[in-house]
């Protein structure tokens, strides 16, 4: 399979990997928890940085244009309007930034959970900043609702990937390699 169609399909796999586990989620407020972060954690590393970018902004496209790919199977630009829209749209950031430092470090753990910290860190920011403005509430009940609940849980998905995406990567490149020789 030539480089080209290998990215597509790979990009293809993990768009529709993000609609179908995205959606799942907690719902524990406003913002719900979500397998999103997770999931994208995931596609920088399987991905790069540039190809999890825009498997993400086809899967935000998707959920824009009504199928209910987004958190709580909900989709549609009202959902983007909404208190969660700046996590939407926050999750390129994520990944942007995340990603650059995972695509340059990936042979240090430590380097890519940080790395994934400040992307989220960017996530936090820009939903929080868009949930402020769209619920107009102060920033103390912004973090209390958007922030401070889902830190562990994020930790926690970013050890996850940190520790099992690097074998899938080499397992993917294992199944490559002997698919170039059939």
């Amino acid at each position: 399979m030539n480089n080209k169609i290998h990215n597509m399909v790979l990009i293809s796999l993990i768009t529709a990997v993000s609609c179908v586990f995205a959606p799942m989620s907690l719902p524990v407020g406003p913002v719900p928890i979500s397998l999103a972060t997770l999931i994208f954690y995931f596609s920088i590393y399987i991905l790069g940085a540039k190809r999890a970018f825009i498997s993400c902004g086809i899967y935000i496209i998707i959920g824009l244009c009504g199928l209910p790919v987004l958190s709580g199977f909900s989709g549609g630009i009202a959902k983007l309007a909404g208190p969660t829209g700046g996590y939407i749209i926050g999750y390129l950031f994520m990944i942007a930034i995340a990603g650059i430092i995972i695509d340059n470090f990936s042979h240090s753990k430590v380097i890519c959970f940080w790395g994934m910290m400040l992307g989220t860190a960017a996530l936090y920011f820009v939903g929080t900043i868009w949930f402020i403005y769209i619920m107009d509430v102060s920033v103390k009940v912004a973090l209390i609702q958007c922030v401070v609940l889902f830190i562990p849980g994020d930790i926690i998905k970013m050890a996850l990937a940190v520790t099992v995406a690097p074998m899938i990567c080499s397992r993917l490149k294992i199944a490559a390699k002997k698919n170039s020789r059939s």
